[in-house]
């Protein structure tokens, strides 16, 4: 299955508190979009790759110098919303197939594998609406009640069925493209792309992802997936 790729890269990474963004922090001899793009790279159904980046973004030149490959460019927006859209719509300008597979990926999720990529393509291609990555909750949910300053519990929350979603994300690309324009347009405020897939009523599946495919929030973060791009898993 031939795919396209759009990663929204404009992000600031507030919560991780350092002054530079968390896809340009070092990790294992590459920076964390570095690592977050290397299976694209290396996989031949790749037909190319999308990166919006932030208007005043001065990073994104070396890193794309080093890794010596092309890619589509496209100016992020304020919201992770806006990037994507602005990612799609590039590559619809570059002449990306409608009828082709597009993966929306996250510049700082670095640990993705070869295995959750196959795993992926293969439910997107059983299902006209696309599909994802996923993995079921396993902690115990608490909501918050804020009283007095202090956080308090006010329930406990079933976590039946519930899955966390992960990225990449695969959809057909005239799918996504619609959506997201849709979306944007009417001010929706979708924290992942299936959510936008689904307001225009597509049914989105999933395949089972890795629990080391997570996002780079917190500076916690950088030292564990250090430790799984080395081959040394930190103990669950």
């Amino acid at each position: 299955m031939k795919y396209w790729v759009a990663i929204p890269a404009a992000g600031q990474g507030q919560r991780l508190g350092s002054p530079i963004p968390k896809q340009y922090l070092e990790l294992a001899g590459r920076t964390v979009i570095e690592w977050a793009l290397l299976p694209f790279l290396l996989d031949a159904r790749c037909q190319g790759i999308a990166v919006a980046v932030a208007a005043a973004d001065s990073r994104w030149h070396a890193v794309r110098e080093r890794i010596g490959a092309r890619f589509i460019h496209a100016q992020g927006g304020a919201e992770r919303s806006d990037s994507v859209a602005a990612a799609l719509d590039a590559l619809a300008r570059h002449g990306a197939d409608p009828a082709e597979c597009v993966l929306v990926h996250d510049a700082a999720r670095p640990c993705l594998t070869q295995a959750e990529l196959d795993a992926l393509l293969l439910a997107a291609a059983g299902h006209d609406a696309g599909a994802l990555l996923a993995l079921p909750l396993a902690d115990t949910l608490k909501r918050e009640q804020r009283a007095g300053g202090s956080p308090r519990v006010a329930a406990t929350e079933p976590r039946d069925g519930l899955w966390r979603a992960l990225t990449p994300q695969a959809f057909p690309f005239r799918i996504a493209l619609e959506a997201y324009r849709n979306g944007v347009e009417g001010g929706f405020e979708g924290t992942d792309d299936a959510s936008f897939v689904r307001r225009l009523g597509g049914r989105v599946v999933w395949a089972p992802g890795s629990r080391w495919n997570f996002k780079v929030t917190y500076p916690e973060d950088l030292a564990i997936a250090q430790a799984v791009l080395t081959g040394n898993e930190p103990c669950a």
